[in-house]
């Protein structure tokens, strides 16, 4: 045997931290032929993450628990993405023993954030690792995609730009750091809902289809501080959010009255955003909304951050 090195043993467990996504801009045109609406969105991965580790069982088929954010209302069968998503790499590799995953919740659950698209990326990762599976980055893509429109983007993370549904990608260097807190709700918008309002308003004349994304992609690219930033924020979404729950401008107008640079519905809501300076001011404005009230829990992020893949 001298000379020779034994062959690793499998490992036994694979873990897997992922960001939550935000959209810092977000253009929202009509709905196409397949029911998805067009969308020119800019992605921003922020450093709230959940955790997702895959073991081996040798039991076929696959075993998911859930701790943390909304582990007493998530599902845990074929529902839930991040099962579906490790069913999918059993089949690609033609897998036939079994996972165990562990889901270890922090993004807030139905809040834009992309947390169920954030667990199924960190889950097709962690069993590709753990089945020793090679698949290519172009056929992971393609996986992602069929799991959802934003588990494209949880798998790279950064900053990149998305057309059609969400899921045609491109990369974008940013070149800095941004400051955001994350106040959540105990409300909740089923993001179909929020798209049907949309449709609605845009029938009586409200909103426009926001598809020009090359100011803040330039913002990014060239590092702008969160002041100018803040003026380049847009969301389709955000009026029909408000609009079905009106709840959220108060929250918005207290966060700017505390000092906020900006407030942003995250995606289809209900998790606002506030733009700050820095980690300081950051601190200081979830002090102020915790004491203020009217948030269910406020969270400190920065991003952009990488994704498992990167």
């Amino acid at each position: 045997m001298s000379g020779q090195t034994a062959p690793a043993a499998p490992e036994a467990a694979v873990t897997v931290d992922v960001p939550a996504k935000i959209n810092p801009h977000l253009g929202v045109g009509d709905a196409r032929a397949d029911g998805y609406h067009a969308l020119a969105t800019v992605y921003q991965a922020v450093s709230v993450y959940d955790t997702v580790t895959a073991e081996r069982r040798s039991e076929p088929g696959v075993e998911l628990t859930i701790i943390g954010e909304g582990a007493d209302t998530l599902p845990t069968g074929e529902s839930n993405l991040a099962h579906k998503a490790a069913q999918l790499v059993a089949l690609y590799g033609e897998i036939e023993t079994g996972v165990r995953l562990r889901l270890h919740k922090r993004i807030p659950v139905a809040g834009g954030l992309a947390g169920g698209s954030a667990d199924a990326a960190a889950a097709l990762v962690a069993c590709a690792r753990l089945w020793e599976i090679e698949i290519g980055d172009a056929e992971l893509h393609r996986l992602a995609a069929g799991l959802g429109s934003d588990v494209p983007f949880c798998l790279k993370g950064g900053v990149a730009v998305g057309a059609g549904r969400g899921e045609e990608l491109t990369r974008v260097d940013a070149r800095g750091s941004w400051h955001w807190v994350v106040a959540t709700t105990d409300t909740q918008i089923p993001t179909p809902e929020c798209y049907e309002e949309v449709d609605r308003l845009r029938a009586e004349g409200i909103g426009r289809f926001s598809d020009d994304v090359e100011p803040i992609v330039k913002a990014f690219e060239s590092g702008v501080g969160a002041d100018d930033l803040a003026r380049l924020l847009v969301n389709d979404m955000e009026a029909a959010a408000v609009s079905l729950r009106p709840q959220l401008a108060s929250l918005m107008h207290g966060g700017l009255e505390e000092g906020a640079l900006a407030a942003h519905v995250s995606g289809s809501g209900p998790t606002v955003l506030f733009l700050v300076e820095g980690s300081k001011h950051a601190s200081a404005l979830a002090r102020r909304l915790r004491m203020r009230g009217g948030a269910r829990s406020v969270h400190l992020a920065h991003g952009p951050v990488a994704g498992p893949l990167e």
